[in-house]
């Protein structure tokens, strides 16, 4: 299992590598992915999660966090060719990238009375949980999504 963690410069003594990487393994093996995957975290600004919020899904508006698709399965779902990414030889399945806004988090931690750990914990599991397929457009979706989220963040 590889997680790879970029820290933008501002918000690095805020949250460790450390520390993402293990909710991230958590949420991987609570959803048994095996040891044979690997997938990027990034924590930044929030104008950056805006910019690709709105140079990827049209939407020009803050948003928590933004997961970008490597299975070729789930680009083939939900796109044409060429959104599909070329995969390397191995058995090594990337999932993709988290992206995460710290000040978003920031800002719901304090909505919800939690930590902002808590918080950036429920929006890495929420993210990952879309690297894998979960989704939560419908209501029987979503239902499912947010039991799973529960369920693993009481691991953490």
């Amino acid at each position: 299992m590889e997680i790879n963690i970029l820290i933008e410069d501002e918000f690095k003594g805020k949250v460790t590598k450390s520390w993402l990487s293990t909710v991230a393994e958590k949420v991987l093996a609570g959803e048994r992915t095996g040891d044979n995957v690997e997938l990027g975290v990034l924590i930044t600004t929030q104008e950056k999660v805006q910019e690709l919020n709105w140079t990827y899904r049209n939407k020009n508006e803050p948003t928590d966090v933004l997961s970008f698709f490597m299975i070729p399965e789930k680009a083939e779902r939900g796109g044409d060719s060429t959104d599909i990414f070329v995969m390397p030889p191995g058995n090594i399945r990337h999932l993709g990238e988290v992206i995460i806004s710290y000040p978003q988090a920031k800002e719901q931690a304090t909505e919800h009375k939690h930590t902002v750990k808590e918080e950036i914990a429920v929006l890495i599991i929420h993210g990952i949980l879309h690297l894998l397929g979960h989704d939560h457009e419908k209501p029987g979706d979503e239902k499912i999504m947010r039991a799973r989220e529960s369920a693993i963040l009481k691991t953490i």
